[in-house]
């Protein structure tokens, strides 16, 4: 493994070419009207051996309605809202057991876990809690999620899975374990896609964010990562053009209204980002497209810190960056 993208000078200040529909705004607009409905949020007490938390079975009504699940675990015997930290996971993750990340909660925090529907079986723990009835199985696309409806992006699976990533903030934001003006998200590789596209729809559900960590993100700038790297799961639409070879146009035109890119550009709150230079998965320029471009639309003065560990891959900075993000909340969170 090498550094195999642009030379980090050139990384610092690239953005990529990315064209952006005319219609983007409009279309997110209306996705997210489309979806205001009450968020019809419960949480169920569960019972677990961890002492040192307490732990919620969280519902709530994401893109169409569909019931989608979180974990919320809080500190022992929490009685006042508390910031909260909302996680969403990797590829083909899930939010698994209440104990499978008490990170959060043992620093303090309100922690939601989201499921990402009709994913769950890559988290070493039970599949998916959040089915995806939307899912148009007749359609043809490559094995996997990033072609399954990309020939419209009305019928794209990310349409589905960013609606509910803005969603759970409204409800996080109705439970009485957050304090709502202080909910920061996060998420690494696809988790970190969707931390970009909840920062940027957060808006439209009425929440203001405090802050947001994106680690080795995924979903962003789709033509340069598609055609540098030949991983998993990039690799499944050159699978997909490999066969429906007339199709790239529309391909690469539904694929740019979820590029996490674009939809950082229409970001606000603070940002921190981590990339690994020899990532393999998730090109170190793709990382560097949606650093650059992150809030230049909303808030061209926003906060924004890019951690980079120049021999890692798509492990990024494992514990290092974690600890920097907990410094990071703690201090946005605060204010």
């Amino acid at each position: 493994m090498s550094q195999y993208d642009l030379p980090l000078n050139e990384l610092a200040g690239y953005r990529g070419a990315l064209p952006e529909p005319t219609d983007f705004d409009a279309f997110w607009s209306g996705t997210m009207h489309a979806n205001a409905h009450p968020s019809a949020v419960t949480a169920e007490r569960v019972e677990t051996p961890w002492s040192l938390i307490d732990a919620y079975d969280i519902t709530f009504a994401g893109y169409g309605g569909a019931p989608i699940k979180a974990w919320l675990t809080v500190p022992a015997g929490a009685d006042t809202p508390r910031p909260a930290v909302v996680t969403y996971h990797g590829h083909t993750r899930g939010r698994a057991f209440p104990h499978t990340d008490l990170l959060w909660a043992v620093a303090g925090y309100a922690h939601l876990s989201v499921d990402t529907r009709g994913q769950g079986s890559g988290s070493g723990g039970p599949g998916s809690g959040s089915p995806d009835p939307d899912v148009a199985a007749g359609l043809p696309h490559a094995p996997g999620y990033l072609t399954l409806g990309v020939e419209d992006p009305a019928t794209f699976f990310y349409r589905r899975v960013f609606v509910d990533a803005a969603r759970v903030l409204a409800a996080a934001a109705e439970l009485p374990y957050v304090d709502a003006g202080r909910i920061v998200v996060h998420g690494a590789s696809q988790g970190g896609g969707i931390a970009l596209a909840a920062a940027a729809l957060a808006r439209h559900v009425g929440v203001s964010l405090r802050g947001v960590g994106v680690d080795v993100p995924y979903l962003c700038a789709f033509p340069r990562s598609i055609r540098l790297v030949d991983t998993h799961p990039y690799n499944e639409v050159t699978k997909y053009l490999a066969a429906w070879r007339d199709r790239e146009e529309t391909v690469y035109r539904t694929l740019s209204y979820f590029d996490g890119a674009l939809l950082g550009q229409r970001a606000e709150a603070p940002a921190l980002f981590s990339v690994g230079l020899m990532d393999l998965t998730c090109p170190p320029s793709s990382v560097y497209a949606a650093f650059n471009r992150y809030g230049s639309l909303a808030a061209p003065e926003v906060e924004k810190t890019i951690k980079v560990y120049g021999h890692n891959g798509h492990e990024g900075g494992g514990d290092y960056q974690t600890l920097a993000q907990a410094e990071f909340f703690q201090r946005v969170a605060a204010r």
